[in-house]
């Protein structure tokens, strides 16, 4: 491919309605979005992709019941551990001053970019607890995140449900239908041709 995306922001969405159709409750679904994020990051190290953010879960996304926040922050102290263990340089963004944010990764939250960093250490940003309304109201607290080229939403829906307002104004935008959990690396390779095609003028 001549035209890789230096960053791409991931929206993994499907796992209460993967879980539904396999016969699970919709909270058992997160869990099972742990391993395509580990094969994404794989995958895209192999691309020479040098950044990716995923987003983890939302301001919003707290008001649903009980069970499934606990079981989706769960799974983001799990996806973070298993990140950790691959070599990357970890940013964790979010609302840190909400009950709803998980302690474990408030040391997450410190780490700092370095800008000496080997092309080879590939930066993922996770945004755990995050809200545009929040991100905004803090002075834009994502502002470390640089620009996003391609943002890829799994599970089907056309809309971006508040990810990175400010790094996504020139983003190009890929769906999958296909619900997180049944992540291929072919779709994710599809992703990458499909940006090939893309006129990318940044407005000009």
């Amino acid at each position: 491919m001549k035209r890789i995306p230096k960053h791409i922001g991931i929206i993994p969405d499907g796992n209460r309605r993967w879980a539904r159709q396999n016969g699970l409750r919709k909270e058992e679904g997160y869990a099972y979005g742990l391993e395509p994020g580990l094969k994404l990051l794989r995958a895209a190290r192999n691309y020479g992709i040098q950044e990716l953010t995923y987003y983890g879960f939302t301001v919003d996304n707290c008001k649903r019941p009980k069970e499934q926040v606990s079981a989706f922050s769960d799974a983001c102290v799990s996806a973070v551990r298993m990140l950790k263990q691959e070599a990357a340089e970890l940013h964790v963004i979010g609302n840190t001053g909400s009950a709803c944010f998980p302690a474990e990764l408030l040391p997450y939250t410190k780490n700092r970019r370095n800008p000496e960093r080997q092309k080879e250490t590939l930066s993922v940003n996770f945004l755990v607890n995050y809200g545009w309304e929040w991100d905004m109201k803090n002075g834009w607290a994502s502002s470390q995140i640089p620009r996003i080229d391609l943002v890829i939403r799994w599970g089907g829906m056309c809309r971006l449900s508040g990810f990175l307002p400010l790094q996504t104004v020139y983003s190009d935008f890929y769906i999958v239908k296909e619900l997180w959990p049944d992540f291929q690396e072919s779709q994710f390779a599809e992703a990458l041709k499909w940006y090939q095609k893309q006129d990318v003028t940044l407005g000009g």
